[in-house]
């Protein structure tokens, strides 16, 4: 039985074929008519009923079995109307006296106008909105995908529910395609109803007049109750599929069923219910109109309108006496204060106060607009492009960056914060615009004067209409989104080595495992542990190498840990062996501009190093470190006339120890050694520091 159950549907749609072929008697076709009908209105209902259209997601199967269904019934009714002189059963012989009583023309007439009213109205408008919701259902898809990594990078969203809205989309998106071609198949399904029907009332008539010898009177008597009444049968459920795929297809913004939302949509405009029994009260000085019937119907929807009036006015007194302040909220205050209480009692409870975001964003009052999507913000929207571009270009996915508004900052301020602890702060005019001076400006500009957050270039805070002036001028202006997000983006660059934690980690060795199982396999924890290989990955990052090229990464750990335990050198290692990202990372139009070392302070560099606990450190002289430093410090100053991150060029045995010399002084200078780079690079020395 339940074997029988599973497989209802497909043997329905198998008996449906089998309708066009095997011709039924007048008590079986009645009862397919009847069914017909009783299967349209449910469709009908239940397309009236839903909240939104994936909960009915079998329309555009049950559209197709309908209108086959129909179609079976619309074969047999005929080769019975044509075959039985006219006689096709009890229900259509009766919609055809009904419709006809005794007048053929009126009748016809209105079957035509049925036939026609379900074409060029329900039908057509229901295609046009399927193909209409089908593209920008399909169109909007990225943009919501957009939204839902958004969700989840902020943290609104956990990975559970961002996987069912996905699957919820991709489920839309399948929907409203299939719709778009289901409407196709009522419109053909409403013209195959005009054909049957011209084939009903010429056949019957070549039938009775020439084989059975009738008169036309006759044969337009008998043949057009017949024609009508299946036209009837067919249509009657045709147009209620349709009406039922033009609810479903309009179901966009509904909140609940549509019996409710229309309720609730008109009761509350009662003022438009008023006015319009008015207007119907100032029609009954026309000449000539129904002055009792008018009369009623306007009062009704002004008294109507009335009592709406005066429920609505009733139900905001409890709204506002809710508003004021009083023991009421005092009392409820103290009651969430004892649950807050009660529920710190609990030492797990306590557990959620310690941790720490990776990565959190603050903001004060007036920047909420940038950040909030219901106000129109596009900040979340930006967050995830970053990540994006920032994960193809280093190869590392950024966490989830925590947004949130604070009452300790000044209302144009932002904070940028790393494991709970400030790393950066800004501050920013969301009405104005900032305009980045130019080395030398054409023209003084007026502004309010500032420095850019993220790179420390004096900068003016403009008003909207001097933005493009400002322009002519040279300036270049930024809105004052692009400054926090490109403040945020530079931040999360310059600490990124922090965000790359052990669980990180494991999830890029998990994914590299789809590409090179035998590589992982041999590597990790044969060779090193996660907690070495986290060094080397953090050592790259910090000197903005990507690790986007995990592979080779490996295998040179592999290669190198035949002869090599130290993390520092296996490090350099890699470094030369991603010698064309880095080329590329750091080379212009090929050339690059460096500062270089004297061969004199390199030797002496060599000389310095002195074996720790810890490995190889740099002792040089306090004379000669103070040197090094003040000298390189002039060097740095020109690379702000190229527009090219300041680089040092060492030897390789010099490089990581030089480098570690002078990152406390300066973050943003790269050092490299000559074999990281490309030999078809043209150098260009723009500076040397001597002993």
């Amino acid at each position: 039985m339940k074997r029988i159950l599973n497989n209802a549907v497909s043997l329905i749609v198998l008996m449906i074929v089998l309708l066009l072929i095997i011709p039924l008697n007048t008590f079986f076709l009645d009862v397919m008519i009847i069914l017909n009908i009783a299967i349209s209105m449910i469709i009908l209902l239940i397309s009236m009923n839903i909240k939104e259209a994936l909960e009915f997601s079998i329309f555009p199967s049950m559209l197709l079995v309908t209108t086959l269904f129909r179609i079976g019934i619309n074969i047999s009714s005929t080769r019975s109307i044509l075959g039985n002189s006219g006689t096709a059963g009890a229900v259509i012989r009766a919609m055809g006296d009904f419709v006809l009583q005794g007048n053929v023309v009126v009748g016809v007439i209105i079957f035509l106008i049925i036939v026609l009213v379900q074409f060029l109205v329900i039908t057509k408008g229901a295609e046009r909105v399927s193909e209409v919701a089908a593209r920008f259902t399909l169109d909007a898809m990225p943009g919501k995908q957009m939204a839902i990594d958004a969700d989840l990078g902020s943290g609104l969203i956990n990975e559970q529910e961002a996987k069912e809205r996905r699957h919820k989309i991709q489920k839309e998106a399948d929907f409203f395609g299939s719709m778009d071609g289901a409407t196709k198949i009522v419109k053909g399904d409403a013209v195959m109803s005009l054909i049957i029907t011209a084939v009903n009332f010429l056949g019957g008539c070549i039938i009775g007049m020439v084989q059975g010898g009738m008169t036309f009177t006759d044969v337009l008597s008998v043949y057009s109750i017949a024609t009508v009444g299946d036209g009837l049968v067919s249509q009657i459920p045709s147009l209620l599929i349709s009406t039922a795929t033009g609810m479903i297809v309009t179901r966009a913004v509904a909140e609940d069923s549509l019996n409710i939302d229309v309720t609730r949509q008109f009761t509350a405009q009662p003022k438009a219910i008023m006015m319009a029994g008015g207007v119907l009260a100032v029609l009954l000085a026309v000449p000539g109109m129904p002055k009792f019937q008018m009369a009623v119907i306007a009062l009704v929807l002004m008294l109507g309108g009335w009592r709406l009036t005066r429920r609505m006015e009733e139900a905001a007194v409890p709204a506002a006496d809710a508003a004021l302040p009083g023991a009421m909220g005092a009392m409820d205050a103290e009651q969430m204060q004892v649950t807050e209480e009660e529920n710190f009692k609990d030492i797990n409870s306590v557990y959620s106060l310690i941790s720490v975001e990776p990565i959190e964003m603050e903001f004060g009052y007036s920047l909420i607009p940038l950040v909030d999507e219901a106000s129109g913000g596009k900040m979340i929207d930006r967050i995830v492009i970053f990540r994006r571009q920032y994960a193809q270009e280093m190869g590392l996915v950024i966490p989830s960056i925590r947004l949130r508004d604070s009452s300790s900052l000044n209302t144009n301020q932002y904070v940028i914060k790393i494991k709970g602890e400030e790393v950066a702060r800004g501050e920013i005019l969301v009405d104005y615009y900032l305009a980045l001076e130019p080395p030398n400006p054409e023209k003084e500009l007026e502004g309010i004067d500032t420095i850019e957050p993220a790179y420390g270039i004096p900068s003016k805070w403009i008003t909207v209409d001097k933005k493009e002036m400002a322009e002519i001028y040279g300036y270049t202006v930024i809105d004052p989104l692009s400054v926090m997000l490109t403040h945020l983006s530079e931040t999360v660059r310059k600490h990124a080595h922090e965000l790359l934690n052990r669980q990180e980690v494991v999830r890029l060795v998990e994914n590299m495992k789809k590409q090179s199982q035998e590589l992982v396999d041999e590597l990790i924890p044969a060779i090193i542990s996660y907690g070495n290989f986290q060094k080397i990955l953090t050592n790259l990052l910090k000197e903005g190498i990507p690790i986007k090229d995990m592979e080779t990464i490996m295998e040179t750990i592999v290669d190198s840990s035949m002869t090599v335990k130290d993390v520092e050198t296996i490090t350099e290692n890699i470094r030369v062996a991603l010698k064309r990202t880095i080329t590329r990372k750091f080379c212009e139009g090929g050339s690059m501009k460096v500062v270089t070392l004297d061969a004199e302070l390199e030797k002496n560099i060599i000389t310095s190093l002195t074996n720790g606990e810890h490995g190889m450190y740099l002792a040089l002289s306090p004379d000669v470190m103070q040197n090094v430093i003040t000298q390189l410090s002039d060097e740095v100053k020109k690379f702000h006339d190229f527009g090219q991150a300041p680089l040092v060029l060492t030897s390789q045995v010099v490089r990581v120890h030089f480098y570690h010399l002078i990152e406390q002084f300066f973050p943003d200078v790269y050092v490299l050694s000559f074999n990281e780079i490309n030999n078809n690079i043209q150098i260009q020395a723009i500076g040397n520091i001597t002993l």
